[in-house]
């Protein structure tokens, strides 16, 4: 019952401050962080476990990278090479100098200020890319930078831990002789995670798939992230850089979709308690008993950050507002400090009381994010007009043009053709044989659901603007049809239909561009038939075109009564003599013609 009651204080405060924080403009992050300094102990103190709650929800963080890495294909990450390793270096090492001499300053021995230094060189990965997500700037120039940025920072904390007892005093630092035999391990888990993902994983997912048990797949797909994270952290690696390596290697297999939709609701869950955690762990205490120390070290590392990154940004070919915006984004301290400040007190690098300091710096340098970006929105927004800065690049011709649900023998001519003309398509089929099958033929597919509304914003059909409906079993059609409707009214369906019964349907949910299956063939058919009984080429073309026509007619009047049956048997009749009709006149006027 305790936990249900913690749990019922988490949602209780979170519901409160998030929505409020938005309404003032502030974010969903400055709300959560508020929501926790409530309930934490600075506050009302209705939960006491910080560090555990921290702990749990630092699975957030890993969640984060893991759909980051889905959406970023290995290729895309090859081609960020230098961005990561040049501006993000270049970041870690020009901010590191300043920060690394004011500790010296602040009366600290070298191999302390290396370390203080290095630390707060390093960025928050959850503020940062929680807050350009909520933006939609993640591909924007100074999102892309930003996220080289972050990922080269998780890549360093690997030397970094490895640093610490190099530099602890005496014989805090002789666990370090066992380097060798430590950095074969971590290579050897790495290259098994690589195997592992490229071809076990796909194969485990596509059995998992098989049984079209939705709850076991969103299983497979947490057991997918966990025992990665578990893998690498036992290695002395970041959990959120093992999760992110996993999403790159499944980022261009076929259930990158799914994988993601399933993530998704637990990814900003643990999120947002992570961001409840950070507030709850801010010691109010201290802040009271120094606060124009605290606060100007806040000043100190973000001014620092913000001017090297400014300056870094420009020289990478950043204009001043996206450099601006860079700035924004990353000068807050990250949750690595946490961990590396804790490791460098139990080497005796630092005492605990100059760790809780520079904790509650991080700290506070996050809560201040949130209104350095509000602050520099507002007060360069009009100025810049948007810094004038489109996409860092544009979109793929591989996906979000077109949408196709369902990659049966209809959805793969539409397929055929739109990539013979090299226009862009996702395509969805919730068959995992048939994912399976398809893919021996060399085509791209994602095995996923196209009536769940999160596979489809997975599938970014928000950024799409043509969805075509080519799903063979009705009920999944209706359903369909009826999620995107109602959810992307700007999306143009093209629908393919069984027969008129299912048009009519689909007519009722408002779609309006409908193709009957069997009907251009069967005409086809027709129209060869009536020639092999000697009719002209003109007058089998004449015949089958006015029964289109009035087929096409007749489907539209017959809609409103499609749910009569007798009516709609009424209709049929009339339709026939109606038909009969018109081929009579129009072998009578043939005739005068003749004449």
């Amino acid at each position: 019952m305790a936990i249900l009651s913690q749990a019922a204080v988490f949602l209780g405060a979170a519901v409160v401050a998030v929505p409020l924080s938005k309404r003032l403009g502030f974010g969903a992050i400055l709300g959560y962080l508020a929501a926790g300094l409530a309930i934490g102990p600075g506050g009302f103190a209705l939960i006491s476990e910080v560090d555990a709650v921290l702990h749990f929800a630092e699975f957030g963080v890993v969640l984060l990278l893991f759909v980051i890495g889905l959406e970023l294909q290995p290729s895309r990450l090859w081609a960020m090479r230098k961005s990561v390793f040049g501006l993000g270096m270049a970041q870690v090492l020009v901010t590191a100098v300043p920060l690394g001499i004011a500790a010296l300053l602040y009366g600290q021995r070298f191999e302390t200020a290396v370390i203080i230094g290095l630390s707060l060189a390093l960025s928050s990965t959850a503020f940062a890319l929680q807050s350009l997500a909520e933006k939609n700037e993640l591909t924007t120039r100074h999102g892309r930078s930003a996220f080289s940025i972050l990922l080269f920072q998780d890549l360093a904390v690997i030397p970094l831990l490895a640093l610490i007892p190099l530099l602890a005093p005496g014989d805090a630092g002789a666990e370090s002789a066992g380097g060798w035999i430590d950095a074969v391990i971590v290579i050897a888990v790495l290259v098994a995670i690589v195997v592992g993902g490229r071809y076990l994983l796909r194969y485990a997912l596509r059995i998992v798939a098989v049984t079209k048990v939705r709850e076991i797949f969103t299983a497979m797909a947490l057991l997918t992230v966990t025992g990665t994270a578990l893998a690498v952290e036992a290695v002395g690696l970041s959990m959120a850089l093992g999760a992110f390596l996993a999403g790159v290697l499944l980022a261009d297999s076929e259930y990158r979709h799914a994988l993601e939709a399933d993530i998704e609701p637990f990814k900003g869950l643990l999120l947002g308690l992570f961001f409840i955690a950070v507030g709850m762990s801010l010691n109010i205490a201290l802040i009271a008993e120094r606060p124009f120390e605290i606060v100007g070290w806040v000043i100190f590392l973000m001014t620092t950050k913000a001017v090297v990154l400014m300056l870094l940004g420009r020289l990478t070919g950043l204009t001043w507002s996206s450099a601006r915006n860079l700035a924004a984004a990353i000068s807050q301290g990250g949750e690595f400090a946490f961990v590396l400040f804790g490791i460098a007190v139990a080497a005796q690098l630092m005492d605990g009381g100059l760790s809780d300091l520079l904790i509650v710096v991080v700290t506070l340098s996050m809560a201040a994010t949130p209104l350095l970006a509000a602050a520099n929105n507002r007060l360069f927004a009009r100025r810049s007009n948007g810094g004038g800065e489109g996409p860092a690049e544009p979109k793929p011709l591989e996906e979000n043009q077109v949408i196709i649900a369902g990659f049966g023998r209809f959805g793969q001519i539409v397929a055929r053709i739109l990539r013979a003309r090299k226009i862009g398509f996702t395509a969805l089929d919730a068959s995992a044989d048939q994912v399976d099958f398809v893919k021996r033929f060399g085509s791209k597919i994602y095995y996923g659901d196209a009536s769940r509304l999160d596979l489809l914003r997975a599938a970014q059909a928000d950024k799409a603007e043509i969805f075509v409906l080519a799903i063979d079993d009705v009920e999944a059609s209706l359903r369909t049809a009826e999620t995107v409707v109602e959810n992307f009214p700007n999306l143009t369906i093209y629908a393919r239909a069984r027969n008129r019964k299912h048009a009519h349907q689909l007519m009722d949910l408002g779609v309006k561009i409908i193709r009957r299956e069997t009907l251009h063939a069967s005409l086809d058919l027709s129209q060869a038939v009536l020639r092999g009984l000697g009719l002209s080429q003109r007058e089998a073309e004449r015949t089958v075109t006015t029964f289109q026509d009035h087929d096409e007619r007749r489907l539209l009047i017959q809609h409103a009564e499609h749910n009569d049956e007798e009516k709609m048997i009424y209709l049929a009749k009339e339709a026939a003599e109606e038909l009969e009709e018109l081929f009579e006149e129009d072998r009578k006027a043939e005739a005068a013609e003749q004449q």
